[in-house]
């Protein structure tokens, strides 16, 4: 079942008014008729499962059949700062991280970042990664479209987590073992604010683990293999859906 987001504004008494790009994509791309079945979010809770009864100009409406709160967002919130990577690793990060139930992702400016962006481009890019973390969360199912917030400096971002529950920083240099990874991760429960800090190609200086440790920030192994950036949040990701998930 194809999946759409509205705001709340669109739903009404017994139907659902979709409007905008999505509604080319339903009658010109999926070529979509009346009567054909969808599941619609209001970006919180509530997955609305209706049937399409009219497709105008600018806009489709649905009659709702059906009400579920939604299962598909984790427990806790999980921020996701990751440092800049070249080329369009950035994309397959932000698509699997949405599908893995990251809540934000933050661009993060660190001193091995190679990537530089002006504002002019930052906002362009911006756009085009909201627009795959929308595609992403239509494609998993889930209820809200992760925000990807505006490009910060790592010592804005160690400021923004310093009332996060949990603040986890991989690097290889790390003294810690698989075990205490393993028992941090265990340790996070429902209705934590839980914040992951990965380098980028290169990793993070050891001037900037020191200064995230000043924060909060615990450093942690990911075990003896050294992985890529675009590798190193999606596992540290799935370790705590496999925690938090029921």
């Amino acid at each position: 079942m194809y999946h759409f987001f509205v705001q709340p504004e669109q739903i009404g008494e017994g139907n659902v008014r979709i409007v905008g790009t999505d509604v080319n994509h339903i009658k010109n791309v999926l070529r979509m008729k009346n009567g054909e079945e969808i599941c619609v979010s209001d970006g919180h809770d509530n997955d609305y499962y209706c049937r399409i009864v009219m497709l105008e100009k600018d806009e489709v409406v649905a009659e709702i059949i059906g009400v579920e709160k939604s299962s598909a967002r984790l427990g806790a919130e999980i921020y996701l700062f990751q440092g800049l990577p070249k080329s369009d690793k950035m994309e397959l990060i932000i698509q699997k991280a949405v599908e893995l139930g990251v809540t934000k992702i933050i661009p993060v400016d660190t001193k091995r970042c190679v990537v530089k962006l002006d504002e002019k481009k930052a906002e362009a890019k911006i756009k085009r990664w909201q627009s795959i973390s929308e595609s992403a969360a239509k494609q998993s199912g889930r209820n809200e479209i992760p925000e990807i917030c505006p490009v910060m400096r790592f010592s804005e971002a160690l400021k923004f987590v310093e009332d996060f529950d949990i603040k986890l920083i991989p690097y290889e240099c790390s003294d810690k073992t698989m075990a205490d990874t393993r028992s941090i991760i265990s340790g996070i429960r429902n209705g934590m604010k839980v914040a992951v800090f990965i380098g980028p190609e290169g990793g993070f200086e050891a001037t900037e683990v020191d200064k995230a440790q000043e924060y909060g920030v615990c450093p942690i192994t990911l075990g003896k293999r050294i992985l890529r950036t675009e590798t190193a949040g999606l596992m540290v990701l799935s370790a705590m859906v496999y925690q938090l998930e029921d």
